[in-house]
């Protein structure tokens, strides 16, 4: 079932957001595809995550992993091993090629993936720079005595 978000009330309402609309937009419309293959994200800590995916049948060759500004672009192309004269009675294993990919926060890094045991990890950290991090300003005392004129 798709659902259409109208956005058009928040453009009339807000300067300078449209990215951000036109980022849902197109996750909505990402989310409304196929599940496969299946995956979580994960919260390690305040800012580390990790995205775990279902990639049974895969080889470390046939998976990409790819960072493009704030776009996290992973697919698999499964190399032919010779499936065509089996002769299935149930087939549960999907070894289709795929493509998922994952809108970045700013400032969020692939540390790295590896591939264990059918999952693939991927390793995520935001890393904010120090001159977009929030700092103190000191207030200083005025120290000098004030004169009071009169009119």
């Amino acid at each position: 079932m798709r659902t259409d978000f109208d956005f058009s009330p928040f453009y009339r309402a807000t300067v300078g957001f449209d990215r951000v609309f036109d980022l849902l937009d197109s996750v909505s419309a990402q989310t409304t595809g196929n599940g496969y293959p299946p995956y979580n994200i994960e919260k390690v800590s305040d800012d580390s995550y990790r995205i775990v995916m279902a990639v049974a049948g895969f080889a470390e060759a046939e998976l990409n992993v790819t960072q493009k500004e704030s776009e996290l672009l992973i697919t698999g192309h499964a190399a032919p091993n010779g499936d065509a004269d089996k002769e299935y009675l149930y087939r549960g294993i999907a070894g289709r090629d795929f493509e998922r990919r994952f809108q970045l926060a700013d400032h969020v890094k692939v540390l790295g993936a590896k591939l264990a045991n059918g999952l693939l990890t991927i390793e995520l950290k935001r890393e904010i720079p120090e001159e977009k991090k929030a700092r103190a300003i000191r207030i200083e005392a005025d120290t000098a005595p004030r004169k009071i004129t009169q009119q």
